[in-house]
């Protein structure tokens, strides 16, 4: 079985897009392979700046040979449909079979394809792959219609087993296969030829080219770290950037410089973020202090001087950005020491959104609604409109117009500038969390009251406008708002009416409302419930990690408090625990037994059985049990409701399996006694209101 090789050869390519070129260069190639009858033991894709190569292991030397049995038309059939038969399989009417089948004798063709050699299919597919290579950008470089990344060199493809190399000959725009390719740019830029991948990536090593880019990235982290630590430093953690570096250079040189002493004041933060966005330079952090004093950066060759000229070229370029930063920094500071408000005043002539006014209206309103959410938070209202009001004050800044992903961060330097306290400062950068499931959720009193208000007015914003997700498309990021809601409410254990709070907000100024026939009616009900409804799909989704069914969810939502979200998920996690049990998952089938019969029976007799059952009708000792069961279960279950001990209501009801199966196994509910019937089709209605009081077993599948 041969091995096959190939290398798509460019000029260099983007390092965002190489990760996912690879890995569609190895879906696209071994789907078409195996789709024409080739199938292999491995395969595995591997990048640099300048090259795609798919290694394939263990592939067929040809395609197995294909039997396929067609039926035809009936003998006897008109001469049209038959040699229409025949043209489809390719065959001469001597080749058809006659059979006898339950319809009479019809005509069957068996149609054999050869196997076809590994080298001509791999071609096909190979060009296929490259002339429908979905790259997010594309461009053309000559006359031909060939469109790739950056323009295509070369491309190297050999299939090799015991015997040698053999080329496979496909031609793309003019470019031949071959088996040669090259090296790094500059350090080793002749071609030489290749017999295999073992050869080809040790021939590659030689010619300094590293073709694993996780090789290249732990040869770039582990020297970054020994230089910072023989200095009495750390490289300040970056995965991405770390990735991306790795995807710039073939064969990784690490150098470290130092920033200027006039910049070593600036935020640690500004520093990090100018250097990774201008330069793609890792910070250098002394553990001490926390400032940001040296800088990693890569270089794609081996120099004479030791890369010294390189990084007198870097430091004088990083010290242009470098001062354009500590200018913002120093401009930033003069305004809020001075009257940060302007800053805010200033987003009055911004728009947040053409239906939803600007971001000043916008701060207005969080503003108020986190007034009135401060109570539930523990912070004080007067302190949480401030922080509300100065939270969104550094999108006017400079240094936030220069780098947005500052935004939160550097307002939480201008408001301390500014003279307010750490707790309204800090406002400001924790606000916006959390950003994602995995983001750290906010603690602070102030910050939860102002981080609950900004999610809350943009998922009510754009649900009074009607602009909602839809599949999978969520141009506003409300359902990351919504998932943030959930996790600052159950994280700091705030009760809150979220119908409550939604309400009041849309009555605020700055929504387009709904046309009613009587304005001063208008509550938003539609909105709040079916924003509530959308909460409770996002609840769903984020249970869904603890193991807590969407059915199990849907019980408690079925329950009276279901905008109480740390409510309805204490609820929901106790059911969790009890339907874990054997007594539990007995006890529903109990109930929807129970509930069944009644529901027919109501249905028949056209009258609700909920006026009370009467135990002196009794005849079993089973059904006495059963009354005397369910009245000790109501008794533990509406003051454990009350407390809001859910384990213990749970466990209450489902202390009622024994006597409900024993029930069942006892008495007939629909028996020819009319006066026994009402009376156990009412005991059956005690069985729903007590089980219902606790969650609603209907909505339990299975």
């Amino acid at each position: 079985m041969p091995d096959l090789l190939i290398e798509l050869f460019s000029e260099e390519i983007p390092a965002r897009m190489q990760a996912r070129a690879g890995e569609n260069l190895k879906k696209r190639m071994t789907d078409g392979l195996v789709e024409a009858g080739l199938t292999y033991a491995g395969a595995a894709a591997q990048t640099t700046p300048r090259r795609l190569t798919l290694a394939v292991e263990g592939l067929l030397a040809e395609s197995p040979t294909i039997r396929e049995e067609r039926k035809g038309p009936k003998v006897g059939a008109p001469d049209k449909a038959i040699e229409g038969f025949l043209r489809g399989a390719g065959l001469s009417r001597d080749q058809l079979e006659e059979r006898d089948t339950p319809k009479g004798a019809v005509y069957f063709a068996t149609i054999e394809k050869a196997g076809r050699p590994a080298a001509e299919i791999v071609a096909e597919v190979l060009e296929a792959t490259i002339r429908n290579f979905p790259w997010p950008k594309s461009m053309r470089w000559s006359s031909g219609t060939l469109r790739w990344v950056r323009p295509l060199h070369s491309i190297l493809c050999i299939l090799s087993d015991e015997a040698g190399a053999l080329v496979v000959p496909l031609s793309v725009d003019g470019i031949t296969s071959g088996d040669t390719t090259a090296g790094h740019r500059f350090l080793a830029p002749k071609r030489f030829a290749v017999t295999s991948f073992d050869d080809y990536a040790a021939k590659l090593k030689r010619a300094y080219v590293v073709l694993n880019p996780a090789d290249r990235a732990e040869h770039i982290w582990n020297d970054a770290q020994n230089m910072a630590f023989a200095a009495g430093l750390e490289v300040v953690d970056d995965r991405g950037l770390l990735a991306e570096v790795a995807g710039l250079v073939e064969w990784p040189v690490v150098l470290m410089g130092k920033i200027d002493e006039e910049f070593l004041q600036l935020p640690p933060e500004v520093l990090q973020t100018s250097m990774k966005e201008h330069q793609k330079f890792f910070s250098v952090r002394n553990p001490k202090s926390g400032r940001i004093e040296r800088f990693i950066t890569v270089a794609n060759r081996e120099t004479a001087d030791n890369g010294a000229t390189i990084l007198a070229g870097n430091q004088k370029v990083l010290s242009a950005r470098l001062g354009d930063a500590k200018f913002f920094w120093e401009n930033d500071l003069r305004v809020a020491k001075a009257d940060i408000a302007q800053w805010t005043r200033a987003l009055e002539n911004v728009t947040f959104h053409n239906k939803l006014g600007t971001q000043a209206e916008r701060i207005d309103r969080i503003a108020a609604l986190a007034r009135e959410l401060a109570p539930f938070t523990g912070a004080d209202a007067d302190q949480a409109e401030k922080a509300a009001r100065l939270a969104k004050a550094d999108l006017s800044s400079e240094m936030v117009y220069e780098f947005p992903e500052l935004q939160g961060l550097m307002g939480r330097y201008y408001i301390e500038a500014a003279g307010e306290g750490a707790a309204v400062a800090a406002v400001a950068q924790e606000h916006y969390s959390p950003l994602g499931p995995s983001d750290d959720v906010p603690t602070a009193p102030l910050s939860v009251a102002v981080a609950l208000a900004d999610k809350l007015d943009t998922l009510t914003g754009f649900w009074a406008i009607d602009e909602k997700p839809t599949g999978s498309k969520d141009p506003f990021a409300l359902r990351r708002a919504a998932l943030g809601v959930i996790r600052l409410v159950l994280e700091n254990g705030i009760r809150l009416s979220l119908l409550g709070s939604i309400g009041t907000h849309l009555m605020e100024p700055g929504y387009k409302r709904p046309v009613q026939d009587d304005a001063d009616d208008y509550t938003g009900l539609d909105i709040d419930l079916n924003l509530l409804k959308f909460f409770h799909d996002r609840l769903k989704t984020f249970l869904r990690d603890e193991g807590i069914r969407h059915d199990i969810i849907d019980a408690c939502i079925a329950m009276e408090g279901n905008d109480d979200l740390n409510l309805l998920v204490k609820r929901a996690r106790a059911l969790n625990t009890i339907l874990a049990t054997e007594d539990g998952e007995n006890l529903v089938q109990g109930f929807k037994r129970a509930n069944n019969i009644l529901t027919q029976a109501e249905e028949k007799d056209g009258v609700e059985y909920s006026y009370g059952a009467d135990v002196k009708f009794a005849e079993t000792d089973s059904e006495k049990a059963l009354f005397g069961a369910l009245d000790a279960a109501q008794a533990r279950i509406d003051p454990a409701l009350k407390a809001e001990d859910f384990p213990a209501a749970m466990s209450a009801m489902a202390e009622l399996r024994g006597p409900v199966d024993a029930f069942f196994e006892d008495v007939q509910v629909n028996t020819d006694n009319d006066i026994l019937r009402r009376n156990r089709l009412n005991l059956l209605s005690q069985i729903r209101q007590v089980c219902s009081s606790v969650a609603d077993l209907s909505q339990i599948e299975g």
